[in-house]
């Protein structure tokens, strides 16, 4: 009876992860976005080959007047290391929600592991540097230079390969949550940097109060 029982408790767990897991692929299949990858990466190609520096200057200038109340402001943008896959980067969060991120991301030393494998589509365009891709299932890697777009797939997996002093413009799309994983197990379980945990939960939770303000104001509440 109690094999019986236990066998029924499974069955329902299970009906009542598909029925979340399948809720969620239509929200985000139906929701309306803030932003679109084509629009994100011709922006940042306008600076691709520029110092890297002046060129997020220019991108971030430039995304708040095309989306205001979407990009934190200059006091919470924050640089912070990101260990995951073995390799390390640091980022900059410039938005979040639970369906889309914006980062500026890149590397001043080389580096390079595994990509992660998510829930969500991330596309990247260089600015300055080189980056390697090895896809899963072949014998070849590809060279991405500025100006390049990479698109990571849902569900995709590859080994990934910077050159120091490479850095690009990321824009994520998907179940966000569902990469927090990735991204904090190796400071979780390698580093224990919990001061860059920290860091990171804290500018991801500023980006979702400010996304829940804008959507607010928006819609008239506040």
């Amino acid at each position: 009876m109690s094999f019986i029982k236990t066998t029924v408790k499974l069955l329902g767990v299970c009906a009542v992860s598909v029925l979340v897991v399948l809720m969620l692929r239509n929200w985000m299949a139906t929701k309306q976005y803030v932003f679109s990858k084509e629009d994100v990466a011709k922006l940042a190609k306008q600076y691709a080959g520029q110092d890297h520096e002046q060129a997020f200057s220019k991108v971030v200038v430039e995304l708040r007047k095309r989306y205001p109340g979407h990009i934190l402001p200059d006091e919470d943008l924050q640089w912070v290391f990101v260990n995951a896959g073995g390799w390390m980067g640091s980022m900059c969060l410039l938005h979040a929600s639970l369906t889309e991120y914006l980062l500026l991301f890149g590397t001043a030393v080389d580096t390079g592991g595994h990509s992660g494998r998510y829930w969500a589509e991330i596309s990247d365009t260089i600015i300055s540097g080189t980056f390697r891709q090895w896809k899963e299932g072949t014998t070849k890697s590809e060279m991405y230079y500025p100006g390049d777009t990479i698109v990571h797939e849902v569900g995709e997996a590859t080994s990934v390969q910077w050159s120091a002093g490479t850095w690009m413009v990321e824009y994520g799309r998907g179940f966000i949550p569902s990469t927090l994983g990735f991204a904090l197990a190796d400071t979780l379980f390698s580093t224990q940097d919990f001061v860059t945990m920290f860091y990171t939960v804290r500018v991801y939770v500023k980006a979702l109060v400010l996304e829940a303000g804008t959507l607010l104001t928006e819609a008239g509440v506040v």
